[in-house]
């Protein structure tokens, strides 16, 4: 069971990948919340972002969280609160999916090593046997991305877009070939994720946002987390590209599953203090190990990935994208 002493989450959007003035550091209002020290290194690593850019941190100590935000304006790096603003929370979501996943099966509605094909409307090509804990663990066989989402053809901008229901049927009836047998290797997988997203909705009988509703946002009081954009437009934060320009938010369509949620600092804080309650059987589910990566000393459960580090107090687990989700019983 994992034990919280300190959690830190950030959520950062913007990218700074061209050469631009350095913001000055005008942090203020900071005391009590982070230390000077906390400051200086948020200035080092932020100053060289766009115009925008905003940092949105959350400290959890002894279980109660220290919000702290920064916003660049006019090369200028000012204190904000924004534990309250939406972001874009990317592979987070692969997460939630996993808890899902793992809700359904304690309910009884599937069983983790039941064979994806089992749930899915359409005949597979070659007939692959991997399965829903698979697809969570990455060890499916599955690419990273289906062969019918070609990345150089379509608006790079929002690439799944267009990827629906019929171009995924269309995938693994015609074209589906593994890189490895399954539960072989670990190998990342946009596509095993989104498709298992896609299998929950059709197990579940409801949609992606109705689970993840009425099974995660609602019981941990999660008021501003969707993949519905429309219900937080007043909230969210405008993404930047590497040119410092804003950019659509992506809409993942059937693959919603592998990252289409958005959420707050305020909200994703609740999320992963839930993590170190022992009644949350669903989620402690997604803690256990199901597969090991090597030759490294890391490991996967459901969605989470595991890494074992040399101390006496125990391992710590990490979700990684814009948003940095890290649980450890041991910072």
């Amino acid at each position: 069971m994992l034990k919280l002493k300190t959690l830190v989450l950030i959520v950062l959007i913007g990218f700074g990948c061209e050469e631009k003035p350095v913001a000055v550091n005008f942090q203020q209002g900071y005391h009590g919340k982070i230390t000077e020290g906390q400051s200086k290194l948020i200035h080092t690593e932020a100053k060289g972002f766009f115009n925008q850019t905003q940092l949105s941190i959350a400290i959890i100590k002894n279980g109660q969280p220290e919000f702290y935000g920064i916003k660049i304006e006019n090369d200028t790096l000012i204190s904000v609160e924004n534990q309250d603003r939406v972001f874009e929370i990317g592979s987070i979501s692969k997460v939630f999916t996993a808890t899902l996943l793992a809700d359904l099966s304690l309910e009884g509605k599937l069983n983790l090593n039941d064979p994806a094909s089992k749930y899915l409307p359409w005949k597979l090509k070659n007939e692959p046997k991997f399965t829903l804990q698979q697809l969570s663990n990455h060890s499916s066989g599955l690419p990273r991305l289906p062969d019918n989402l070609i990345l150089s053809e379509v608006d790079i901008s929002n690439p799944y877009k267009d990827y629906g229901e019929k171009k995924l049927g269309f995938y693994l009836t015609e074209q589906l070939e593994l890189k490895q047998n399954p539960g072989l290797k670990f190998e990342y997988s946009n596509l095993g994720v989104g498709l298992l997203g896609y299998i929950l909705t059709k197990i579940d009988s409801s949609s992606y946002e109705e689970m993840l509703q009425r099974r995660i946002t609602q019981p941990l009081q999660m008021e501003s987390t969707t993949i519905e954009r429309e219900k937080v437009l007043n909230q969210l934060v405008k993404g930047l590209d590497v040119e410092g320009q804003v950019t659509p938010n992506w809409d993942l369509n059937v693959l919603e599953g592998a990252g289409a949620i958005l959420s707050s600092t305020q909200d994703l804080t609740k999320f992963a203090l839930a993590q170190f309650k022992p009644d949350n059987q669903e989620i402690t589910l997604t803690h256990k190990k199901t597969f090991s990566i090597t030759p490294y000393e890391k490991a996967i459960g459901l969605g989470w990935m595991i890494e074992n580090k040399k101390k006496a107090n125990g391992c710590g687990m990490v979700a990684e994208q814009a948003v940095t989700l890290l649980l450890s019983p041991w910072i």
